[in-house]
């Protein structure tokens, strides 16, 4: 996104750009990186990454982000910004050393991730006891397989180090809202290979299949462009 669509959605909830602390990044991949350079020239934010996601992005932000605004964190060590607690754990993506984070503020925990090939054991722990959870719902495995990539990017994608496809994040969704976590937002939709109701309908399939009517959580759906709250489609 660019800077001036940032800044727009930020306007949007009440908060000014000018007031952000930090800006994490959880891998190299462009996408999650292409604003940095003019939204840093701009507002002068800290940026926080490991440091082989560093190594990776050096050329890149060389220019603009002086060494005194690098900040680095340890994947899975605990560190601070301001009152918030924050907690980098590792997730399985063909980067560097990708990661999701835990937010930790008073007695609420929010986790975000995304760009994960798989739940495996690590991050379901890290995800556990959430309150909030905003997870990657990417793109049905149909639609994949018929849809217009090529087939090295198809095998990259549907890979343990691609992305996460609807079932199982419906089924980790189900899972967490068994164990008490009441607030979900699904990302990184593919615009390719899914679309909103599809991601809904795959949680509300595992979610009352295991007794848990959608009405008793707080369920959402963000696209690129917009976010949807589907809950009582």
């Amino acid at each position: 996104m660019s800077t001036k669509r940032i800044a727009a959605a930020l306007n949007e909830i009440g908060e000014d750009p000018k007031d952000i602390d930090a800006i994490l990044i959880s891998h190299e991949h462009k996408d999650h990186i292409q604003g940095i350079k003019v939204f840093f020239n701009k507002y002068g934010v800290p940026v926080y990454a490991n440091e082989k996601t560093w190594e990776k992005i050096a050329k890149f932000t060389e220019d603009v982000i002086p060494d005194s605004e690098k900040k680095y964190f340890c994947t899975s060590e605990e560190f601070r910004i301001g009152d918030i607690t924050v907690r980098p754990f590792a997730t399985s993506h063909d980067a560097a050393e990708p990661v999701g984070f835990n937010f930790f503020a008073g007695d609420k925990k929010i986790t975000t991730a995304t760009d994960l090939g798989c739940m495996d054991r690590d991050i379901v722990d890290a995800l556990d006891d959430s309150d909030f959870i905003f997870l990657e719902s990417n793109h049905d495995r149909n639609m994949l397989k018929v849809g217009p990539y090529p087939w090295p990017l198809k095998k990259r994608i549907a890979s343990k180090l691609g992305h996460l496809p609807n079932d199982v994040a419906a089924r980790a969704v189900a899972f967490f809202a068994s164990r008490g976590t009441d607030m979900f937002m699904m990302g990184h939709l593919s615009q390719n290979n899914n679309f909103p109701e599809l991601v809904y309908q795959s949680v509300k399939n595992e979610v009352e299949g295991k007794g848990i009517l959608m009405s008793n959580i707080d369920f959402f759906v963000a696209s690129q462009d917009v976010i949807s709250d589907i809950k009582h489609i």
